[in-house]
């Protein structure tokens, strides 16, 4: 099989080294920042088991370094929640019009992140227990089988829950690894990992875990505040980039 052409190539290069900086950065926003380049340059149905798979590996090359806030009594609810809602999200599809839920979604995102941009107290959110982490996690899996957006949901409850950066990626990593690879596998049987993909995988995989070292060695020099700065940045750039590929 023939190499892309190497305009495509270089731009779908600069979205895996700029998505694999956010990731390894803050723990999410791979797919947020790699679709915006890699659309331009290949199918939907070859970009979105390629996120998957790169995102899982760029996960797994940061796993070590967040490992002592992953508490599992804390975790599996998420995780439950989200490989239940995936499927679910994904039946929904054919009665859900994808356009005005990510409109909706969007604003939702710009709302929240306009919110706590100007609340001197951010709120926390102390009850609920394991039922609501897992009702959260469940939204997730759901959104992302109906359109891909996975993580909104469970990334605003962890910040409301009012933890640690690290024990919120401690929760986020792990999810987001399970929920993608668990799209990949479904990918897989689905037929979409054809020789197309794994061009693609062999030039990303490797700019994006250079990519998601920077971005890890940067995330260690920065506090909680500037963590809560930084996810709510992403937030309100996700609900942008949702709307505005919505109305496009």
């Amino acid at each position: 099989m023939e190499l892309p052409p190497a305009g495509d190539i270089a731009l779908v290069i600069a979205g895996a080294l700029v998505a694999g900086f956010v990731n390894g950065l803050s723990g999410t926003g791979y797919a947020l920042v790699s679709l915006g380049f890699w659309l331009h340059a290949m199918s939907p149905l070859t970009a979105a088991p390629l996120v998957a798979f790169c995102s899982v590996c760029g996960h797994l090359q940061s796993l070590p370094r967040i490992w002592q806030g992953v508490i599992w009594s804390r975790l599996w609810p998420f995780m439950v929640g989200g490989l239940i809602g995936v499927p679910l999200g994904t039946a929904m599809l054919a009665h859900v019009q994808v356009g005005p839920l990510k409109i909706g979604v969007g604003l939702l995102l710009i709302f929240y992140c306009s919110w706590m941009a100007f609340v001197r107290r951010p709120p926390v959110v102390l009850g609920g227990g394991r039922l609501a982490d897992a009702t959260a996690g469940l939204g997730g899996g759901v959104l992302g089988g109906m359109a891909s957006i996975s993580g909104p949901i469970p990334v605003i409850w962890v910040q409301l829950r009012g933890w640690t950066m690290l024990a919120q990626r401690g929760v986020n990593q792990p999810y987001n690894m399970s929920v993608l690879a668990f799209s990949l596998v479904t990918a897989a049987i689905a037929g979409f990992l054809d020789r197309t993909f794994f061009v693609w995988a062999a030039i990303t995989l490797p700019v994006t875990l250079i990519g998601a070292h920077i971005g890890l060695r940067l995330y260690g020099r920065i506090d909680d505040a500037q963590f809560r700065r930084l996810i709510l940045g992403l937030l309100g750039l996700s609900g942008l980039t949702l709307i505005g590929t919505s109305l496009s």
